[in-house]
């Protein structure tokens, strides 16, 4: 599943050069996922405070393509593009919405710990078979 959402850029999003600020576009990954999640019905604090997991990002490889602009209309896409039982990867693109031109791309790594900080050696069950079931229908689709 491809979660798709719509965001303004505005002058607090912006450097000294009047472009985005590189940092505004991890923020706005990071609501991506958090989307993402609550699409496949997650929700961060329930899991933090009632399951005992945190998913935070244990890796980003980020290529900027172009800058967005202050009033700038993007599309931030997320989706899950790989699942190993220990880590979850997510393509995310943000983009112009007129134009479609791309300004960045991105595979965000993340995975799963506990509220005390440590690493689950696997994936908590109720977070793997989300994960497989995703990546389940996107080789279905292709």
């Amino acid at each position: 599943m491809k979660h798709i959402f719509e965001q303004r850029v505005f002058y607090a999003d912006t450097d000294s050069y009047g472009v985005v600020w590189h940092g505004s576009y991890l923020r706005w990954m990071e609501m991506g996922r958090v989307y993402w999640t609550e699409a496949v019905g997650f929700n961060l604090i329930d899991l933090k405070e009632n399951h005992d997991v945190v998913i935070p990002v244990a890796g980003v490889n980020i290529r900027y393509k172009m800058s967005a602009k202050v009033d700038d209309i993007i599309l931030v896409e997320t989706e899950l593009v790989s699942y190993n039982g220990l880590s979850a990867v997510f393509k995310q693109v943000i983009k112009n919405k007129d134009s479609a031109k791309v300004y960045t791309e991105a595979e965000v790594t993340i995975v799963a710990i506990s509220n005390d900080g440590k690493l689950y050696r696997r994936m908590p069950k109720l977070l793997s078979d989300v994960f497989e079931k995703e990546i389940e229908q996107c080789q279905v689709l292709v």
